[in-house]
C-alpha cells in the first residue's frame, strides 16, 4: 500500500511539474482578494462587530480556507480525463491498490496547496499579517486537512459522474454556501443574528473561527480545538468515502 501510494504520488507530481503555471492558476483569486479587498479594511475594521485585532490576521485565514477549498475541489476533472484515457482503468486491473490511486494524488494535490498556502501567507506579511509559529504551524496543518476533504470529495464525485458537466454541475451546488455561509471574507459576527446561526450549520465556518483564532494567538480556547477536531473529522470522512467509492466503482 505505502509503495503503491508513493508511486502514484511521484508520478502525480511529475505531471504537475511539467506545467508549473496551473498551479499558479489557483493563486490568482486570493491574491486579487489580497491586493484589491485588503485595502477595504482599515473602514470594514471599524464596522460594530468586527472582531479586535490586526484586521490583516481577522482577513487572510479566510483566504487560506478559500484556498484550501477552491484549490484542491476542482481536481476531479483531471481524473475525468484520466477516466477516458484509460489512465485509471489500465492502473485498477494493474497490482496497484485502488487505495493507494487516491491517496497518492491526494497527497499529491496537498503537497501543492502547501506550496501555495505558503507563498500567499509571504505574500500578506508586507500588508500587514502577523505571524507566530502557532498560527504557520496550525495553519499549514487545517489547510491541509482542509485540501484532503475537498480533493477526495472531488475525486469520488469524478469517479461516480465521469463527465465534467455533471461535476461542475455538483460542484457549483456547493460552493455558494460554502463561501457565503463561513465567513470566508468578512467574520459572520457582522451578519445578523438569524444569518449567524444558520452558519453555525456550516463546519467551514468553525474551521474558518479557529484558524483566525490561531492568528490571532488565542490558542487556549475552544474555538481551536473545535476547529482542528471539525477539520479531522471532514477529511477522515471524505478519505473514507472517497476510497469506498475507488474500491467500489468501475472505470
Amino acid at each position: 500500500m505505502l509503495r503503491d501510494t508513493l508511486l502514484i504520488y511521484r508520478r502525480s507530481m511529475r505531471q504537475s511539474l511539467r506545467v508549473p503555471i496551473w498551479m499558479v492558476f489557483s493563486l490568482i483569486q486570493p491574491i486579487m482578494y489580497l491586493v484589491l479587498f485588503g485595502p477595504l479594511l482599515k473602514q470594514v475594521a471599524k464596522t460594530p462587530g468586527f472582531p479586535d485585532g490586526n484586521s490583516w490576521n481577522i482577513f487572510v485565514p479566510g483566504l487560506l480556507v478559500q484556498l484550501g477549498i477552491f484549490g484542491t475541489f476542482f481536481v476531479g476533472f483531471g481524473l475525468i480525463d484520466e477516466i477516458r484515457s484509460g489512465v485509471i482503468e489500465r492502473m485498477r486491473v494493474s497490482p496497484v491498490s485502488r487505495t493507494a490511486l487516491l491517496v497518492g494524488k491526494v497527497m499529491r494535490d496537498c503537497t501543492v496547496l502547501l506550496a501555495q498556502t505558503a507563498l500567499l501567507t509571504v505574500l500578506a506579511i508586507p500588508f500587514g499579517l502577523v505571524l507566530t509559529w502557532q498560527a504557520v504551524i496550525g495553519g499549514l496543518a487545517i489547510v491541509t486537512l482542509l485540501g484532503t476533504t475537498f480533493a477526495s470529495i472531488s475525486y469520488a464525485i469524478a469517479m461516480v459522474a465521469k463527465d465534467e458537466d455533471a461535476l461542475i454541475g455538483v460542484l457549483n451546488f456547493f460552493t455558494a454556501p460554502l463561501l457565503l455561509l463561513s465567513g470566508i471574507l468578512l467574520p459572520m459576527t457582522l451578519a445578523p443574528h438569524w444569518l449567524q446561526n444558520v452558519a453555525k450549520a456550516n463546519p467551514i465556518s468553525h474551521v474558518v473561527d479557529g484558524l483566525r483564532a490561531l492568528f490571532q494567538a488565542d490558542i487556549n480556547g475552544s474555538t481551536v480545538a473545535l476547529s482542528f477536531g471539525v477539520s479531522l473529522a471532514m477529511s477522515a470522512l471524505a478519505t473514507f468515502l472517497a476510497a469506498r467509492t475507488f474500491r467500489n466503482e468501475n472505470a
